[in-house]
């Protein structure tokens, strides 16, 4: 999905994900106890939804997203002074080795071509005892809604690159050198596995 789509999106973007704004409540709940007084990286932070619920927790919070679209939506309205959005890629992250306690990716590596280079700049630049935040749609095709809005995704160009049940999806980060010690599986239009991760 290249960046014009996403673009394109950011204005409604927020809107579309209003359905499973219950579920994103409980994540705005338990991320803050995560990131209290930490450097936090947030990735893919489409239009700053999640940031702007939980930056007030950390120390300093920089957003980012590839999409420029995305990035001038999160711009927009009031957020904590605390927080920044930037415009930077996934794969190729514009920051020193060794800069953040805690990074955050949320639903965004199974639309990723190649979500191992992700995680890799993400070690790179997490602190040797830092955290990874990592929640992400499995079980695509598991039910009806599920499949429905699924195939609504993607004639609107939302392509899922990578479709994980909860067992692969941790599998996939063990086998990329991230142990899950801390596992949620929430429901919503797509299960969502809300995972905490620490390097192996």
């Amino acid at each position: 999905m290249n960046k014009k789509t996403w673009d394109l999106y950011a204005p409604i973007y927020k809107l579309a994900m209003k359905p499973d704004e219950k579920i994103y409540s409980l994540m705005y709940k338990r991320i803050p106890k995560v990131i209290k007084d930490k450097k936090v990286l947030e990735i893919a932070t489409g239009p700053g939804l999640l940031a702007k619920k939980v930056a007030y927790a950390s120390n300093t919070m920089i957003a980012t997203d590839y999409s420029d679209g995305m990035i001038s939506t999160a711009k927009k309205g009031n957020y904590p002074d605390n927080l920044t959005f930037e415009v930077a890629d996934a794969t190729d992250l514009p920051y020193a080795d060794n800069s953040f306690d805690v990074v955050i990716i949320a639903n965004a590596l199974h639309v990723m071509p190649d979500p191992e280079t992700a995680l890799s700049e993400i070690d790179r630049v997490l602190k040797q005892k830092g955290i990874l935040i990592a929640p992400n749609f499995i079980n695509h095709q598991t039910g009806f809604v599920s499949r429905l809005w699924s195939k609504i995704l993607n004639l609107a160009g939302v392509k899922f690159e990578h479709q994980w049940s909860l067992e692969n999806y941790k599998k996939f980060l063990d086998k990329n050198g991230w142990r899950v010690i801390n596992c949620k599986v929430m429901a919503s239009r797509i299960s969502m596995a809300y995972t905490e991760c620490v390097r192996k």
